[in-house]
């Protein structure tokens, strides 16, 4: 680091010696009668060659303190995660409304439609709002018949499949609406997720918790270590939070009287809890 400047230093040296030499050799030169110009002109060039050479030095000077003063950093990065627990406020559940094979289109979407209407009705008298309930799928399906004597398929009818995604915000009542949806006429019932509505709390929580177990494990590595740490440079999150998922896949083969107008009891719901994770990486300067 020390030895580019003390060989600027030494160039600059040289050259004031020898400046003062030249100086002295102009004075001489002049009061020979020589002709002052022509050694004032040969000064000239050497003043210009000096100013050069110490603005060269200058830029050198500064580039080797920047490098003094700001040399790199090498960094460390300590990661930590935590986890909090929280019952969830909301379930989300797909009913479905499967209508085989009838002749013709319009039979089968009129025969679909009717069964689910009916199911949603009975869905809002268990307590879910109109704005809790999405179509998320609807099919129309030809269905024909393979027959090795006719050697093609021949149309024989038409299915359809209507699905709507249920949004349950009082969990008392997952069993219920299910009840009512599948006595009305919903003949398939998909999983059921829960969620949490608002998780800016929960994971603030275990953000911090996750924060403070970075911090304890860069103090204890540079106790065990004895490296430095500097200041705070960077810091990463990734967060997650998984759905609890309950396979509740119905359908009206499986259970008699779901579909065909007949009573089910409502089954009982777990709602169990959900998992909050939140894992931060702290990287620090290492002086």
């Amino acid at each position: 680091m020390f030895l580019p400047i003390l060989g600027i230093f030494a160039i600059i040296t040289l050259l004031i010696i020898n400046y003062k030499t030249m100086e002295n050799e102009n004075k001489e030169c002049c009061e020979a009668g020589k002709g002052c110009w022509h050694c004032g002109f040969k000064m000239k060039h050497i003043i210009t060659l000096v100013v050069i050479l110490g603005a060269v030095a200058l830029g050198i000077v500064s580039l080797v303190r920047d490098r003094i003063v700001n040399p790199d950093h090498y960094q460390v990065s300590f990661s930590a995660s935590a986890k909090v627990f929280a019952k969830p406020d909301i379930a989300q559940i797909s009913l479905a409304v499967k209508t085989d094979r009838q002749k013709d289109a319009a039979t089968a979407v009129k025969n679909n439609t009717d069964k689910m209407n009916a199911v949603i009705v009975k869905v809002k008298e268990a307590g879910v709002d109109e704005k809790d309930i999405q179509t998320s799928a609807y099919n129309l399906n030809p269905e024909y018949d393979y027959t090795a004597n006719v050697g093609r398929g021949v149309l024989a009818g038409y299915s359809v499949y209507q699905e709507v995604t249920v949004k349950i915000r009082d969990l008392d009542k997952v069993g219920k609406v299910i009840e009512n949806a599948t006595t009305a006429g919903s003949n398939q019932v998909g999983g059921i997720s829960f969620t949490i509505d608002d998780l800016t709390n929960l994971k603030n929580q275990a953000r911090a918790e996750a924060v403070a177990k970075a911090k304890e494990q860069a103090k204890s590595m540079s106790k065990l270590t004895g490296i430095r740490l500097g200041k705070l440079v960077n810091v990463w999150e990734n967060s997650g939070t998984p759905m609890p998922y309950l396979d509740a896949s119905y359908s009206n083969k499986a259970m008699t009287g779901i579909g065909g107008g007949g009573t089910i009891a409502a089954p009982e719901i777990q709602v169990g809890q959900n998992e909050i994770s939140v894992e931060v990486t702290l990287s620090y300067e290492v002086r």
